[in-house]
């Protein structure tokens, strides 16, 4: 039978559309659930989609799972991840059995979401780590900073994507940036971030009203870098690992990452997919120093946006993971061009005449054109929209697109 899987998510990023594409191009029969506006609900590749509703996300969640039936579920985000937490606590014995066989062992997933609780698991597994501490009070924060030194990363939980995260270089820079990140958000500024980005999220977080947990690690000099890998029950069924080459800004998402070859990363990935029993596609965080040593920072409890990459046999994480699922042996799908990739939207919103457009593989979803417009769309009236039509200017596929919009 025809393996169903749900992809689910409460951002609007466009790479849901891709990874629809890549389950469906190894057979799958793919729906989403995603909030309202989502340029993904155009998607040639989705077969229904569900809302999901943030404020009333555990429900939603339960709901978006219970109706499309699902094989297995792939959380896109940090904070669909939560929710699927959440939900299964109120969900039916199938529906949490779903949920835990998608995720993997769902009791490990508090130590693995807390910044803190996470690294202290890398470390006890060998893997080369930062100095990282809780901080729960001033008196924490002097400590943290007498052992750790300066510049030292601060690090709010529950945030992605750059959010949350703070380099400070000088001792009253640290308590002031702790100060803010370890306050719960008042509810007027909650509100004017919810109207400017159109993200309910942000009201629902001022209502709750919860303080996050902060953490502050050594700053390691160095090259970001991240590791994309499918897993079962714990065991490693293919990754990738990526360097950064561009980022849209400092401690930002990646605009460009290339392919690369590293040892002590495939060790890492295999130790802590065993230790937390994992299972579905995760990510890991480094920074690579100048003498080429990976150091883990952080995992990324969810799919990354370049899972759906295929570098060909054993660097295909969608086709091992559905030959796992329904237990049908799958070649992997053709490799794409080359080893570096330009991501969409980052690179060209960082860089509309960025050579890396051009001159590697720019994973602009040209087979999905309706999720195209339907993003296009969704930026009328933004500056992106702008960086974006001189992109297209330039770009034969691009230029067609644009004609027939």
């Amino acid at each position: 039978m025809t393996v169903k899987v749900l992809l689910a998510t409460t951002v609007r990023w466009p790479s849901a559309a891709r990874l629809a594409g890549a389950f469906a191009a190894v057979g799958c029969t793919v729906e989403a659930l995603l909030p309202a506006g989502h340029p993904a609900a155009k998607s040639c590749y989705l077969s229904r989609v569900h809302l999901y509703r943030p404020m009333a996300g555990p429900v939603s969640f339960l709901e978006g799972v219970g109706q499309s039936q699902t094989d297995f579920v792939v959380a896109l985000d940090d904070r669909a991840t939560a929710l699927l937490l959440r939900a299964q606590k109120r969900a039916t014995a199938d529906v949490a059995a779903l949920i835990c066989r998608s995720l993997g062992n769902t009791n490990h997933y508090a130590q693995l979401m807390s910044r803190n609780g996470f690294i202290a698991a890398a470390r006890q597994a060998n893997i080369r780590t930062p100095l990282t501490h809780a901080i729960l009070s001033e008196t924490d924060l002097e400590h943290a900073l007498d052992e750790i030194g300066l510049p030292a990363v601060l690090k709010a939980d529950g945030t992605w994507g750059g959010d949350g995260v703070m380099v400070v270089h000088d001792r009253n820079e640290a308590f002031n940036t702790w100060r803010k990140l370890s306050s719960a958000p008042s509810l007027l500024r909650s509100a004017v971030r919810a109207i400017r980005r159109s993200d309910a999220h942000f009201l629902q977080a001022a209502l709750g009203a919860k303080a996050p947990a902060i953490s502050m690690q050594q700053f390691i000099p160095g090259k970001p870098a991240t590791t994309s890998f499918a897993c079962w029950q714990g065991k490693i069924l293919a990754a990738n690992h990526l360097e950064t080459l561009a980022a849209q800004e400092e401690n930002g998402p990646a605009s460009v990452l290339r392919r690369i070859e590293d040892n002590a990363m495939d060790e890492a990935a295999a130790r802590l997919a065993a230790r937390f029993e994992l299972s579905g596609l995760h990510g890991l965080d480094y920074i690579r120093d100048a003498e080429g040593r990976a150091h883990l920072i952080e995992i990324n409890p969810r799919s990354p946006q370049t899972s759906y990459l295929s570098f060909g046999a054993g660097h295909d994480l969608v086709s091992a993971l559905v030959a796992r699922i329904d237990g049908q042996a799958r070649a992997p799908r053709p490799p794409i061009a080359c080893d570096t990739v330009a991501l969409f939207p980052q690179e060209w919103m960082r860089d509309p005449l960025s050579p890396y457009l051009t001159g590697t593989f720019h994973d602009v979803p040209w087979d999905d054109p309706a999720m195209i417009r339907a993003w296009m769309q969704s930026q009328q009236g933004r500056p992106a929209l702008e960086k974006w039509r001189a992109f297209m200017a330039n770009s034969p596929q691009g230029a067609q697109l644009t004609a027939q919009s």
